[in-house]
């Protein structure tokens, strides 16, 4: 389906190389100042052709909101937002359209939409797509910031090279200043230039993102479809290109005995319960236990890359072809894929608050 969400309801449209990419949200309480200079600073922050290790593509990503606000303040009607597709070209796509691209959905989409579906940039696949997805994301975070819950990510691991640094303010605030979006100084060069060597290889490489939700509230989740995890997982798969989730210690769990994994409790200098560690990532039961929520997202390499591949032919049975991808495309997604789990993350969260009747503005 093309919504996500129970309250704030998170409806995408548009396409890849239609006229436009965008989303209609339901469920925003009304009298709420909404920043649209925010929206538009993760807007470019997601944008193609923001630095060498990005696709080529250039888009404008112009926010333009059609309904929904009023004076800068929702006024509780559906927020309808969207950014113009500009530098287009579609021609290739005609001419690969009965072959489908290896690590693409162009196959499993031909078939179950009847070769209906919008090819065209991988259509309705495209990562292009998360772009609404980060329209109602920022104004989710913007929401859950006026009761203190902030949501940050940064690039864990790009190519195999993994970042020890701990996600703390300083450390975000760093990440955003490289163009890997990585908060360890001493990885920047190498990373770079893990991604530089794909590119020139004709190739591409894969990551993880880490997120961290801070000052969540005990006992935000819905037990047991609407846990804090099913919550995030499902937003999460539906960021192209993810094909992975952890939570916490993840699945280095599986090889902790329970006395490594339990986290003990204690009370904090302000009397708040709190534990010693954090393999849980802050949820017990599918609900938040007052830590912060920390998670992990693994992205695999970009599908689109100049390598001579094999496929078939879909108009005629039986024949093979040769398929060398062309195109503008990231050879790796992790660091544009930054923002886009932030604002997934902080959609899924503020649904739950609103789902839970938690206090999801201030007064």
């Amino acid at each position: 389906m093309n919504t996500f969400g129970t309250v704030f309801r998170t409806t995408l449209i548009g396409s890849s190389h239609g006229n436009l990419v965008g989303v209609i949200i339901e469920g925003i309480p009304p009298n709420l100042e909404i920043d649209i200079s925010n929206i538009e600073t993760f807007l470019a922050r997601r944008a193609p052709g923001q630095s060498k290790v990005t696709t080529r593509r250039k888009e404008k990503d112009k926010l333009i909101v059609e309904a929904g606000l009023f004076k800068q303040r929702t006024t509780g009607e559906p927020f309808v937002a969207f950014v113009r597709n500009s530098d287009v070209d579609s021609s290739y796509y005609e001419e690969i359209k009965d072959t489908p691209r290896p690590g693409h959905a162009d196959y499993p989409a031909f078939v179950k939409f009847e070769g209906a579906n919008d090819y065209r940039g991988g259509g309705r696949f495209s990562g292009r797509m998360t772009i609404g997805l980060v329209i109602a994301g920022t104004i989710a975070k913007q929401l859950l910031k006026q009761v203190g819950i902030d949501v940050r990510a940064y690039t864990k691991e790009i190519a195999g090279l993994e970042s020890e640094v701990i996600n703390t303010t300083e450390d975000y605030i760093y990440s955003e200043q490289n163009i890997v979006r990585v908060p360890d100084n001493e990885m920047i060069e190498s990373v770079t230039n893990a991604i530089m060597k794909a590119r020139k290889d004709g190739d591409s490489v894969g990551g993880i993102v880490e997120c961290t939700i801070n000052n969540l509230p005990v006992g935000v989740g819905e037990p047991i479809f609407d846990s804090i995890e099913s919550k995030l997982s499902h937003i999460m798969f539906s960021i192209p290109a993810v094909k992975g989730v952890e939570f916490g210690s993840g699945f280095n769990a599986a090889r902790m005995k329970g006395s490594e994994h339990n986290d003990e409790y204690f009370y904090n200098e302000s009397q708040q319960i709190r534990t010693k560690t954090n393999n849980a990532g802050g949820i017990l039961g599918g609900i938040s236990n007052g830590m912060p929520v920390v998670f992990r997202v693994a992205f695999k390499p970009t599908s689109s890359i100049p390598k001579i591949q094999t496929t078939v032919n879909l108009q005629e049975k039986g024949k093979l072809e040769s398929l060398k991808v062309r195109g503008r495309h990231d050879p790796c997604i992790v660091p544009r894929a930054v923002p886009v789990v932030e604002c997934c993350a902080a959609i899924a969260i503020y649904d739950l608050m609103l789902q839970g009747g938690i206090t999801t503005h201030a007064d």
